[in-house]
């Protein structure tokens, strides 16, 4: 600051009152990295509304930010965020009522669609917003523009509506001609730091009203713009945090600069990525807008961990911007044909920080992987126990799983040597810590006061019922767990021959075939032809019609003679809404289609359930699903599969409905379409042995030809065509490089 400037000061900030999260429909999203953006289609953020607003992880650090052109809200002509870290939002302006005494007015009124508003926005580190004003009429306009600014410093979980008995502090905001700077001391001994730099102009309290309800403070700039000129305003936010231990960190403007931030480090990075993945082209042309959203939306979930060269998948946009281990594995899962290294680095961030102690407010035993990983203010202070919480019974199993076929696409036997231990302590865990009753099977039971209650994907407190609607009591094992349980000894007796340990490999071989005989015995509800969902205290059943079993189908522990009636229970129009296999079938007594696990539809679980039907032979009806989820993904914004949509039936309604906070884009619901083209194309690859194979193939109606290039199987890679002719889909390699052998089984 010159000397000639004016020194800083201070504005108190408003109450702190967190205004929850009610609806995230029609929003924009963009992230790179840790930070990301939620806006309404107009580009702001409303307080309170939503849940919107500038996220650094696990923080809130822009709670409102309005623009206003002389006192209301632009109009929106279109918004694109299709790079997913840049956007254009065109605007223009509504009837504006001029004052008559000013000279320079030739009407009272600026009539609609006079101005052109744009604003630009690209985010990497930091927010930077470049707002362009263009004056369309033929003289002269005066325009008093505003940006209405707040910055709360709320945890993810306040947004979400968590109620906290104390809070931290909100600091008086310091402000300059450039630059203002929120301030927050939470409760854990960080001074959280939000500074937005602008182009000069006036700074002013906000009044009660002004800027929406929760604005602190409004930047206003007066503008003349000539008749077919234009004028540019900039601004850049960015947030930090310094450490506060005694709470006397004073809250200061940082020296120098904004933090630069262009277009070129994003675009690199997603252009890398491409790179890095098979690429599919198609006769149908949503077809492939819907498989490059979901290699772009993997690439906006895509973290750094606190380890030096980490990366995962966060879990999903806003609520779960953070490690899940389910939601990593399954995501990795879904796309390891177009790319095995995503799979490698979850496997090893997962293996990093897997349980080797015994901690109950953790839910955490020796060998068990982490469930959720958090670094916000409640986590911190130990509100919630999500620090680094164990709280799923099915993130073991499911990383073994992946470690199987990540061999399988890599054949890298040193990855599997490396991570044999934590495979070993995996098993362990399956054996010992998981079966808490001695009957056999793995189940959960909630020991953190106040950690997960229901502990499998199906996680809210209404997801495991019996038939008349009645919750059951933990210990409480899951049908889709022991399937996973399965498929885990299967895989890892596979590994365990490979690295010569055949009494491990024939013990985990008979361990597996002895629980899907007893799973058969346990599970199978003779009345209702059908498998129960769990099994509670006591054994007693959970046997209301679910989708669980369909991905019991994925891992293999049906018992064949009853596949038949557990894809005809999938099939039947209680569960298939038509749009895709609801979470609870229709007509049991506690269905809700818009319930979060009790009767809506979820795009990974159809996709898994697409797989096992796949498994056990039934490809016209995995076909049929497959085609349901690429249909309801046409009708979303972006072609974005959502976190969830709700399980109306189809006849019923004309599109898919969507979930109210549902999570867009959510990471295994982004990877979904890739396990579902796999699935379809048949492809089981064993990198170790040279092979992959093309499993009866099959295409659907509505796609006539598709390619998969640079398709990797360990070194080797590969080019395909596959295409359908009167009813039959033939494949073909247009290229091989490496050894490989590929063989088509029809």
């Amino acid at each position: 600051m010159s000397p000639t400037e004016p020194a800083a000061r201070t504005i108190a900030p408003p109450a702190r009152t967190i205004i929850h999260a009610t609806d995230l429909g029609g929003v924009g999203v963009l992230k790179h990295g840790d930070l990301y953006l939620l806006t309404d289609l107009f580009g702001d953020i409303h307080p309170g509304t939503r849940g919107l607003g500038l996220y650094r992880g696990d923080t809130r650090v822009l709670s409102c930010a309005t623009l206003t052109v002389d006192g209301l809200r632009p109009a929106v002509l279109r918004g694109d965020t299709a790079d997913n870290f840049r956007s254009t939002i065109q605007l223009t302006n509504a009837d504006l009522r001029r004052n008559p005494a000013d000279k320079m007015v030739t009407d009272k009124v600026l009539a609609h669609q006079s101005l052109g508003i744009t604003r630009h926005r690209v985010i990497d580190g930091a927010l930077r917003e470049r707002l362009v004003i263009a004056n369309f009429t033929e003289h002269q306009e005066r325009l008093t523009i505003e940006l209405a600014l707040a910055a709360d410093a709320a945890d993810i979980f306040e947004v979400r509506g968590y109620e906290r008995e104390r809070v931290g502090t909100s600091l008086p905001i310091v402000v300059e001609p450039t630059r203002v700077v929120f301030g927050y001391r939470g409760l854990d001994r960080v001074l959280r730091r939000t500074q937005v730099a602008f182009t000069r102009g006036e700074v002013r309290p906000a009044v009660e009203g002004s800027g929406g309800d929760g604005a602190a403070l409004i930047v206003r700039w007066r503008r003349t713009i000539e008749a077919g000129g234009s004028v540019e305003l900039a601004w850049t936010v960015w947030a930090d945090e310094l450490p506060d231990p005694d709470g006397t960190t004073p809250l200061t403007v940082s020296p120098g600069a904004p933090p630069p931030v262009t277009e070129a480090v994003p675009a690199a990075a997603y252009r890398s990525w491409r790179e890095g993945m098979a690429a599919v082209a198609s006769d149908y042309e949503p077809f492939d807008r819907l498989i490059a959203r979901s290699v772009a939306d993997l690439r906006l979930l895509l973290d750094e961990g606190p380890g030096p060269g980490e990366h995962y998948l966060a879990a999903g946009v806003p609520w779960f911007t953070t490690l899940f281990g389910r939601d990593a594995l399954i995501a990795a899962y879904e796309a390891i044909a177009m790319r095995p290294a995503l799979a490698v680095s979850t496997l090893e961030v997962l293996a990093a920080r897997q349980a080797t102690a015994d901690d109950p407010t953790r839910d955490a035993d020796p060998g068990k992987m982490l469930h959720e990983l958090r670094t916000g203010e409640m986590a911190r202070t130990g509100e919630l126990p999500f620090g680094r919480y164990y709280g799923s019974v099915d993130a073991t199993p499911l990383w073994l799983i992946l470690l199987g076929e990540t061999f399988a696409w890599t054949g890298d036997m040193e990855l599997v040597d490396r991570l044999w231990p934590h495979a070993l302590a995996a098993l362990e865990w399956i054996d010992r810590y998981g079966d808490l009753d001695g009957d056999g099977f793995v189940e959960y039971q909630r020991r953190a006061p106040l950690g997960l209650l229901n502990q499998g994907w199906k996680d809210s407190r209404d997801s495991v019922r019996d038939r008349a609607g009645r919750p059951v009591e933990a210990p409480i094992a899951l049908a889709e767990v022991q399937g996973y349980v399965h498929e885990a000894k299967q895989r890892m007796a596979d590994l365990a021959r490979r690295r010569g340990e055949q009494e491990l490999a024939a013990r985990l071989d008979r361990e597996a075939a002895t629980l899907r005989a007893r799973f058969d015995a346990a599970f199978w509800v003779e009345d209702l032809g059908y498998y129960a969902m769990a099994l509670g205290r006591d054994g007693r059943p959970a046997d209301a019609l679910t989708s669980n079993i369909g991905q019991a189908l994925w891992g293999g522990i049906v018992a064949p003679a009853r596949a038949r009636a557990v894809v005809d229970r999938l099939t039947h129009e209680d569960s298939d809404s038509g749009w895709g296999i609801r979470t609870y079938a229709a007509g049991q007594p506690g269905y809700n289609p818009l319930g979060y696990h009790t009767g809506s539809v979820w795009p990974h679980d159809n996709a898994l359930i697409v797989a096992g039907m796949k498994r056990y032979g039934f490809d016209a009806e995995a076909s049929d699903l497959a085609s349901h989820i690429f249909e309801a993904a046409r009708y979303f914004p972006d072609g974005r599969m959502p976190e969830l949509f709700c399980g109306f039936a189809r006849r019923a309604v004309d599109v898919p409905v969507p979930y109210p906070v549902a999570c867009s884009p959510q990471a295994w619901s982004a990877a979904a379409p890739l396990l579902v083209m796999r699935t379809m194309l048949g492809m089981r690859a064993s990198a170790a042995d040279g092979t992959l194979e093309l499993f009866r193939p099959h295409l659907p109606t509505w796609l006539g030809k598709l390619t998969v290039t640079n398709l990797r199987v360990g070194q080797a890679s590969v080019d395909l065509l596959f295409h359908r002719w009167r009813g039959a889909t033939s494949a073909e390699v247009l290229r091989k490089s490496g050894r490989l052998e590929v063989m088509i089984r029809v």
